[in-house]
């Protein structure tokens, strides 16, 4: 790090934060991360590589598509990563825990609510207004990553290909990410230069934290016996609740299936929650008769009115699977306890994953056939974020085919207009969006 990088004063800009500053931004992100990945993704690009430079582009860009090609939700893990990158363990752990904790709480009133009550209309009113700012958010996503990581017409040529692939052809998530991979390896020794599209080290005008040039503290080198302290404390987490459960209520109790099933989702699911979610609804409903194919599709509107990563949407399968089945626990009680091992299941596999994986990849960070393969999965990315842009303005914009909605376009062009020229808060643009929606609503 270079003094001016440390030193650079300008409302925070560029100057690496306190432990006590970090832990307020990854508060504030937990509860505005509306939009499933590629909002999230789209929020930390412009909260820490624009606006607060913590981390620069080529750098976020690598921990980005080191994140993609993991199971599990992908904008976890990269908080995760750049948390650790900022504050070590403790950082990642803080960044990864407050991504998921705010929507954990408000899932779980929500699923109590809709358990309890049923539908809530009020939930719908204010998606309504979030999906045209989450379109915004994603465009504009779109937009300034596509300006840093498509260099050159390969590149441009793999976006195109990712987005035809999933939007037109419904390519899996997975098997688009793994033939970019392919194809960054083949051409770093066909045509390496058209490859190597994440940007320079010198590229940057203005200095980041966690620049380009740093050289690696000893806390990012890779080690065996951390490898193996990290290995023992993160399975003993992870399976110490599933095994409780099964030594308390029984091994074919509602809350040790679901903390079984779930571990097994989270190491065999790639490409987050869009997914993971039909392999989990065709289980959920068709083997273990948790809940309805309705309910799912509830449970689904649910997690995406609220903010943290889509796949919370799971938390809602294990509330519901739970209360159904309680196995002679009062309903709130195994819902809620059925929520809660769901969701611990599903994201401690992730801090497993970064601390184990990031040390080596960061040590590979000017690894000439890595940088092309993840160049390659870049592109790939942008294709994809673009197709969940135009998912989302098909369905905001013209809802189940009645022609256009005229309030969801205005507030989405309003919001992208404000976010990319006159560079907006996300944070007012989603709880304007949101109440914006409701108001509407009631008013119409």
């Amino acid at each position: 790090m270079t003094r001016r990088g440390e030193h650079q004063l300008a409302e925070g800009a560029g100057r690496r934060p306190s432990f006590a500053e970090a832990f307020r931004f990854w508060l504030k992100l937990g509860f505005i991360s509306f939009g499933g990945p590629a909002g999230q993704i789209a929020i930390m690009q412009m909260e820490l590589v624009e606006k607060r430079k913590w981390i620069s582009q080529a750098r976020f860009l690598h921990a980005l598509n080191f994140c993609m090609l993991l199971p599990g939700p992908e904008a976890q893990q990269l908080a995760i990563y750049v948390g650790w990158l900022l504050h070590k363990t403790w950082g990642g752990i803080i960044a990864g825990a407050l991504f998921v904790l705010p929507s954990m709480f408000v899932l779980w009133a929500l699923s109590f609510i809709y358990a309890a009550y049923g539908n809530i209309p009020w939930i719908a009113a204010v998606f309504y207004g979030l999906k045209p700012a989450v379109m915004a958010i994603v465009a504009v996503a779109v937009i300034r990553i596509g300006h840093k990581a498509l260099k050159s017409p390969v590149a441009w040529g793999i976006a195109a290909a990712a987005f035809t692939g999933i939007f037109f052809l419904r390519i899996p998530f997975p098997i688009i990410i793994a033939g970019a991979a392919f194809v960054g390896l083949l051409g770093d020794r066909v045509w390496p230069a058209a490859f190597v599209v994440v940007g320079t080290a010198g590229e940057n005008k203005e200095e980041s934290v966690l620049s380009d040039h740093d050289e690696l503290p000893d806390y990012v080198r890779p080690s065996w016996s951390r490898a193996a302290r990290i290995c023992l404390v993160c399975l003993t987490l992870w399976w110490t609740p599933i095994l409780l459960a099964g030594l308390r209520w029984g091994w074919d109790h509602t809350l040790f299936k679901e903390g079984l099933f779930f571990s097994k989702a989270a190491v065999v699911t790639f490409g987050g929650a869009y997914a993971v979610l039909p392999y989990v609804a065709q289980q959920a409903v068709e083997k273990f008769s948790w809940l309805q194919t309705g309910q799912m599709m509830d449970g689904l509107g649910l997690a995406e009115t609220t903010p943290g990563p889509l796949i919370m949407v799971l938390q809602f399968v294990g509330f519901m699977g739970a209360w159904n089945n309680p196995g002679g626990l009062p309903a709130w009680l195994a819902g809620t306890l059925g929520a809660l091992i769901t969701t611990w299941v599903t994201f401690v596999p992730c801090f497993l994953w970064i601390f184990l994986g990031a040390p080596h990849l960061e040590q590979l960070r000017g690894n000439r056939r890595l940088t092309a393969l993840l160049s390659a999965v870049t592109a790939a990315v942008v294709g994809v974020i673009l197709n969940l842009a135009v998912w989302f303005g098909l369905h905001a914009v013209f809802p189940s085919g009645r022609g256009v909605d005229w309030f969801a376009l205005v507030l989405s062009v309003t919001a992208f207009v404000g976010l990319l020229k006159w560079k907006w808060n996300v944070v007012p643009v989603v709880l304007g969006s949101g109440i914006a929606g409701l108001l509407y609503r009631l008013l119409t």
